[in-house]
């Protein structure tokens, strides 16, 4: 799997650009026609735009500032982001009221922040803290004026990824197999687990073991914290949503001929969902049958969301899914065929304000005896740039133990 073609005068990667998001690439949709972009410009007044252009000058303030030992204050991984209070201080309060504080009013530019936090956070403008508000705007972008790094997509999504590594490791893998238990002890570490296939409890003499799933998980399967749980697992918090893949036997028609066509990620401006991303997109194949990829997280349903999820069933999930399309696409419950859907009741961390850098994820990536701990949880933010970082980290905090 070559995703590269090198590197530029920068040292950084040049990625391959049939491994590129292709354009188009997003749109929104409001009052009945589609647009180019997230942003909505159409309909925007001098204000707007205006407010819209300071708004840029404060992100390419904190594109550009370096604390005194030269780091960034955004930027992939987040332990690499200055520890500094100047920076760290925007934690503690919500992105909502950072934007306040700076005089900012115009409803476009805060519907744009919300999707923003929504869509990467699964929370409200209001629920997000300033610092994840800020890192979601500047921690891809060089230095001002510069585009962010360009997105990397393929058909299957990181399955390409997770595929491509599981071949590596492939004899070392032990399939059909769930933990139950994981005990520390004066030797190392015993594992209870089930294998599914067998139907049988087995167990496993471990000198250490790497704990890569959401620390909420923790309490349930480490003996010790199920016994006397430690105060900095309870500090975080996941947000739940549902995601429905909707397969169609042909494209939806825009109403308008001069409406922005299909893109990648379509969005819709007056609903609560994320919109939807066109799964077939990266093919080329730009007519004919496809699947719409739709994303719903639950925080407006705050603060019983996951209640609230799962008590929706089937039905009542694609009766949302479809009524909400349908504002966009008259045509869209004629063209599907099938929608299968995915209730995520842990989905992701979620950044809310005063937890990023309270202290409670540099405790969590300590060991615990024999445990050592590896998950995007531990960024306080889910990308996958922060899973393979602290997956490297852990290895490397073993391996220098063992030297």
């Amino acid at each position: 799997m070559n995703l590269t073609e090198g590197r530029n005068q920068n040292g950084e990667i040049i990625v391959a650009e049939q491994f590129l998001c292709r354009e188009p690439e997003e749109r929104v949709f409001y009052k009945g026609r589609w647009y180019e972009g997230l942003y909505l410009r159409a309909g925007a007044n001098e204000d707007d735009l205006q407010q819209l252009s300071e708004f840029q000058k404060a992100i390419d303030f904190w594109v550009n500032w370096r604390d005194t030992r030269g780091r960034r204050a955004f930027v992939l991984p987040i332990a690499d982001c200055s520890t500094d209070a100047e920076a760290t201080d925007l934690d503690k309060i919500s992105f909502a009221d950072w934007l306040r504080k700076k005089g900012f009013t115009s409803d476009r530019l805060f519907w744009y922040c919300d999707y923003a936090c929504r869509d990467d956070y699964g929370l409200r403008l209001g629920q997000t803290s300033a610092w994840a508000g800020l890192f979601y705007f500047c921690s891809r972008v060089r230095s001002s004026g510069e585009e962010s790094q360009q997105f990397i997509t393929f058909p299957e999504g990181n399955g390409r990824f997770v595929n491509y590594l599981h071949e590596k490791i492939r004899n070392k893998t032990r399939l059909k197999t769930i933990a139950l238990e994981i005990i520390p002890n004066e030797k190392g570490v015993d594992v209870i687990y089930l294998n599914t296939e067998a139907n049988e409890v087995r167990g496993l003499h471990c000198e250490k073991v790497i704990f890569a799933a959401p620390i909420f998980t923790s309490k349930y399967l480490i003996r010790d914290f199920r016994q006397n749980l430690p105060a900095f697992v309870k500090e975080f918090e996941h947000n739940a949503w549902f995601v429905a893949n909707l397969f169609l036997k042909d494209r939806p028609k825009n109403q308008f001929a001069k409406d922005f066509p299909l893109a990648w990620d379509n969005v819709l401006y007056e609903s609560p969902s994320l919109g939807y991303v066109n799964a077939t997109h990266q093919k080329g194949i730009d007519y004919g049958q496809t699947v719409l990829t739709y994303y719903f997280p639950m925080c407006s349903a705050a603060p019983d969301g996951r209640a609230k999820l799962f008590g929706l069933g089937w039905r009542d999930i694609a009766d949302v899914v479809l009524s909400d399309l349908s504002l966009a696409h008259k045509d869209i419950r004629q063209l599907t065929t099938r929608i299968d859907v995915m209730r995520w009741g842990h989905a992701m961390i979620s950044p809310r304000a005063n937890f990023l850098w309270n202290g409670a994820r540099h405790e969590a990536q300590k060991p615990f005896r024999n445990i050592h701990f590896a998950h995007s949880d531990l960024s306080g933010i889910a990308l996958f740039e922060e899973a393979f970082y602290h997956g490297i980290r852990t290895a490397k905090e073993i391996l220098s133990k063992e030297i």
